[in-house]
């Protein structure tokens, strides 16, 4: 195959599809919004799942690489009340069956796979036009554009490329998710890092929840989980003040109550607290195959979070590389293919989802989380 692939997106799938087109000598060029690799923070802990995150890193031939990247013991997780009292514990069990590693240094660990010069930088997309024959011009702030014979939407939940195939837009969720980071927790919010403990914690009450975990260097990592109308936060800038505050003060209070050590994860944080909205696209979203264009990851099933989202677009990358290299004179076969795994894949994932996210905070908190968890322990 001598077509180049354009990925808009350099994410963990459009990474791996990347780095798994390298690998297989097909050329191609991801265009990233971002100024510098560096330029945000990438996320916390993922637990990359053997029959899709981790069959991808071996299909991108990383998977030795990345298990430098595990940090051991995390596979830890606990349940509290909002008083603080301990409703499960359960601890790593050592088998590793999903290791948790920094996202950052996972994507780090893309990048340096790839070829000087695969991800063009400060590239914001506009907009993307057909024009015909299976050919795409994409348009960038910057002024510049790139025409593509070969397009792929890596871009996540906010897509300038889905508009291409599907009029489907993401919905709000009815969860507002707050994100915080306290540092050193071990010597500078030492009764934090005891509540959180080795791995993940999840302390939980109905309409509100805490959602930490541990990740190197004592850093507790937070999400504080609250259901509500999607203007609760209205016009919030990050990058203000006086509007950050705001925001913890409006957080934490609804946290009234809860024990010290908990709500210090919101009241302590070190940096700026972010407001991430949930966002869905609607179950079963699909399109029908339209000529040199397709998605993967969250811009084609965008989802709550459930501990799925990264793993099937990593898996996404790396079976899109996997179906084009299969296909070399025949990239609509290719697509095609693609298109019919990854539907059957998103589809499985919202049929076993069970309401996850909602679960954890629904009228019935902690309890029907509790519920879950100890019947997986059982089973396992």
């Amino acid at each position: 195959m001598t077509t180049p692939v354009t990925i808009i997106g350099a994410g963990l799938g459009g990474l791996t599809l990347a780095r798994v087109l390298h690998v297989h000598g097909i050329p191609a060029t991801v265009y990233e919004a971002e100024p510098t690799p560096t330029s945000r923070r990438q996320g916390g802990l993922l637990d990359v799942h053997p029959h899709n995150g981790q069959a991808a890193l071996k299909a991108a031939g990383l998977f030795e690489e990345f298990r430098k990247l595990i940090l051991a013991g995390r596979q830890a997780y606990r349940v509290l009340d909002q008083q603080g009292n301990v409703l499960l514990d359960l601890l790593d069990d050592g088998s590793g069956a999903r290791p948790e590693v920094p996202r950052g240094s996972l994507r780090q660990l893309l990048l340096d796979s790839l070829p000087v010069g695969t991800v063009r930088w400060e590239h914001k997309v506009t907009g993307v036009r057909a024009l015909g024959e299976g050919r795409h011009e994409v348009g960038f702030t910057n002024g510049t554009t790139a025409v593509s014979s070969l397009l792929v939407g890596a871009d996540g939940a906010w897509s300038r490329v889905r508009p291409l195939l599907s009029e489907a837009t993401p919905a709000y969720f009815g969860v507002c998710s707050v994100e915080t980071f306290l540092f050193h927790g071990d010597t500078r919010h030492l009764a934090s890092a005891q509540a959180v403990g080795a791995g993940s914690l999840f302390a939980l009450a109905p309409g509100r929840g805490l959602l930490a975990h541990r990740e190197g260097g004592g850093t507790l990592h937070t999400y504080a989980q609250l259901k509500k109308p999607q203007d609760w936060i209205a016009d919030f800038d990050a990058a203000d003040a006086a509007d950050a505050a705001t925001l913890t003060a409006r957080v934490s209070k609804e946290f009234d109550g809860w024990a010290p050590e908990l709500t210090a994860l919101i009241t302590e944080s070190d940096t700026p607290p972010v407001l991430r909205p949930i966002f869905t696209l609607p179950a079963g979203h699909r399109w029908d195959r339209v000529r040199g264009v397709t998605l993967l990851g969250d811009a084609a099933h965008l989802r709550a979070p459930n501990g799925e989202g990264a793993n099937l677009a990593m898996q996404d990358g790396a079976e899109l590389g996997r179906a084009l290299a299969a296909h070399p004179e025949d990239v609509e076969a290719a697509l095609a293919a693609h298109e019919r795994s990854m539907f059957s894949r998103a589809a499985a994932v919202e049929a076993d989802d069970d309401g996850f996210y909602s679960m954890m905070i629904d009228d019935d908190a902690p309890h029907s989380l509790l519920a879950l968890m100890t019947g997986a322990a059982q089973d396992s």
